[in-house]
């Protein structure tokens, strides 16, 4: 859980800017978001200290990083109708491997078994999971969630991670309703024996609902939710086997996302990997 730390802004547009958690109450806020999204929006189940305090965490909150992007917009605010009330619109929660061993490992081992892919890497192969990923609903644009990965880009550049995994979700816990975009995920770029990972036998679930001679490309990339399909864009791999999250009504599926698979068209937007300094332009 971050104490106070050194400001560390990765980039501003508008009146919308991206950068580090700082404090526990910068934590605070983007746990009550991901209550709102996750609980009061989708169908999450909370429990009775979660809905009290209208909060959602966990314990792996306390050793991770979480990116922020905050409204600096005027709000009014009761009797000063002028005052500033910063708030925080969406979050990456960020958890380096180098935390992950620290604090327990990481969340996803919870529903993946990638300790063995983990092992298959050559020495010094940085991870990076991400997680507990959400915009505030009438933030959910291209350009808030463009802002969200420059800053994802930037914390991947300076801390030279190589690899980020973690899991992504469908709503709802019934694969069948995913059939064909779980298909086409289960035969979309096909990891290399280095890059296999499978869910945890009692918790897996076939992904291959459609026959390959059966599926078709345009309606799965069409029920495809739009994060997934975005690491798909940038060269993702993907678990074998989907995953049932009762607690937060989703079927997860695991991202497998090697830095060097990215696509280069990217990196004229976002910067090349071996930069330092972000591209982020500065409004205002």
């Amino acid at each position: 859980m971050p104490r106070r730390r050194p400001r560390k802004i990765y980039g501003q547009l508008g009146d919308l800017q991206v950068r580090l958690a700082e404090t526990y109450r910068d934590v605070r806020r983007a746990q009550r978001l991901r209550y709102q999204v996750f609980y009061e929006e989708m169908a999450a189940s909370a429990s009775m200290t979660a809905r009290m305090r209208r909060l959602d965490r966990d314990p792996f909150d306390r050793v991770c990083d979480h990116l922020l992007v905050i409204d600096l917009s005027p709000a009014t605010n009761g009797k000063n109708r002028w005052a500033r009330r910063p708030k925080v619109v969406g979050t990456y929660r960020l958890l380096p491997q180098h935390l992950a061993e620290r604090g327990g490992g990481f969340y996803t081992q919870g529903e993946y078994n990638i300790a063995p892919m983990i092992a298959r890497q050559p020495p010094g192969t940085r991870f990076l999971e991400l997680g507990r990923s959400c915009v505030l609903q009438p933030y959910r644009t291209k350009r808030t969630v463009e802002l969200l990965w420059h800053g994802l880009w930037t914390y991947v550049r300076e801390n030279k991670i190589d690899v980020m995994i973690g899991c992504a979700s469908f709503e709802g816990i019934d694969p069948a309703e995913h059939a064909m975009a779980l298909s086409l995920l289960a035969y979309h770029g096909e990891p290399p024996p280095e890059w296999q990972c499978r869910a945890h036998d009692r918790l897996y679930n076939r992904m291959d609902l459609v026959p390959r001679d059966k599926l078709d490309v345009k309606a799965a990339l069409k029920a495809m939710p739009p994060l997934i399909k975005g690491y798909m864009r940038l060269g993702a791999y993907f678990g074998d086997g989907a995953v049932i999250d009762r607690q937060f009504g989703t079927t997860d599926v695991l991202v497998i996302l090697p830095v060097a698979r990215i696509n280069p068209k990217y990196f004229g937007h976002f910067g090349a990997p071996d930069e330092v300094k972000s591209r982020v332009a500065l409004e205002g």
